[in-house]
């Protein structure tokens, strides 16, 4: 409304404010959101509620992680109580774990180490993932009930800055038998839990922490040979590289020393994403239904919130709603099931419906 106001005042502030103002409607104010996509996202919704609540599911939690930061945005744009208490039920769970998890302060990922177990591989790169979905649960709360959701992120935090954050900002993955050296997919990844826990609490360790891990992604090449690369993980490494970009951006972009390898890092990623959207799904050579190229849902919400950040804002908004169209027609062949594929177009239909709700903070 205040918008409309000032417009009707005077049509010379309107320009300042347009070209002053980073406002997320100016970002899309001509696009309109599809009504197909609030159609879809709402049956995704209900089908992700009965699986994060449903304790005797066999799936990884990571999964489970991104269908609940989605469902916390469907809880904001519905008030509808139904989503905040299965985000709730599922945090609780997962702090239920973690209370019971050697190293302390570890999450469960519902695979290899267990609760009470001191053997094994356990990783910070999937527990990051469940700590950012723990955190948008805490945003959604009261105080009360958020401090315990953020002190369990806290706990998670200092487990791997003391153990696991090497001194040129790599993160290691954990325990992993494979590799003790820093690693892409746990340096972006907790690169990107950590800037969601500084919105949420002002700590500068936090802040200092991410961008170390953002240089460190701006130095790594990611053509390179290393543990899962890119030509076998395709879209797996870039949505989760590209999510350090994603959470971080209003804070990479303030740090001159760090923004233009990180502008440069970010362009790189999303061409890759366009060059793989340019291609027929039946020719990809990641499929949308299997193994990595479930996270092919994922890649729109990079363009939706980079539409947000850079001036082709129109393009990577198009050509995200194309390819979510191209994903939608598999994943509602026949009544929609819960798979990788829609917990990822979970997270982009949320984004696109209700921009900047997935990075919203409580304060």
């Amino acid at each position: 409304m205040l918008f409309f106001a000032i417009r009707i005042r005077s049509i010379a502030l309107i320009l300042v404010v347009a070209v002053t103002t980073c406002s997320l409607t100016h970002a899309r104010a001509d696009q309109t959101n599809p009504a197909e996509f609030r159609t879809q996202f709402s049956s995704l919704c209900d089908v992700a509620v009965a699986q994060v609540t449903n304790s005797n599911s066999k799936g990884p939690f990571f999964a489970d992680s991104y269908a609940i930061r989605a469902l916390c945005v469907e809880y904001d744009m519905t008030g509808n109580q139904k989503y905040l208490d299965a985000c709730r039920a599922w945090s609780d769970r997962m702090i239920k774990y973690q209370e019971q998890m050697t190293p302390p302060g570890a999450y469960y990922m519902h695979y290899n180490r267990k609760p009470g177990e001191t053997n094994g591989d356990w990783y910070a790169a999937d527990s990051s993932s469940i700590g950012m979905a723990v955190l948008a649960t805490s945003v959604r709360c009261p105080s009360v009930e958020r401090q315990r959701y953020l002190a369990s992120a806290e706990k998670f935090a200092s487990l791997v800055m003391s153990n696991y954050v090497k001194p040129d900002g790599g993160v290691t993955d954990g325990i992993w038998h494979e590799s003790q050296d820093e690693w892409w997919c746990s340096s972006c990844l907790f690169g990107s839990f950590l800037f969601n826990l500084y919105a949420n609490t002002d700590d500068a360790r936090y802040l200092k922490t991410a961008l170390a891990a953002t240089d460190w992604l701006n130095r790594l090449d990611l053509n390179k040979k290393q543990p899962f690369p890119l030509s076998q993980q395709g879209p797996a490494m870039i949505f989760y590289v590209m999510e350090n970009y994603c959470a971080g951006w209003p804070y990479i972009e303030k740090d001159t020393k760090l923004t233009p390898a990180a502008r440069g890092k970010a362009n790189w990623c999303l061409s890759w994403i366009a060059g793989q959207q340019s291609v027929p799904i039946a020719d990809r050579q990641w499929q949308p239904t299997k193994g990595w190229g479930m996270k092919l849902g994922g890649l729109p919400f990079d363009e939706y919130i980079f539409s947000l950040h850079f001036a082709d804002s129109e393009k990577l908004t198009a050509d995200g709603d194309a390819e979510m169209k191209r994903l939608a027609a598999i994943a509602f062949t026949g009544k929609p099931e819960f798979t990788q594929l829609t917990a990822f177009l979970m997270m982009a239909y949320a984004e696109r419906l209700d921009p900047g709700a997935i990075y919203r903070a409580a304060k």
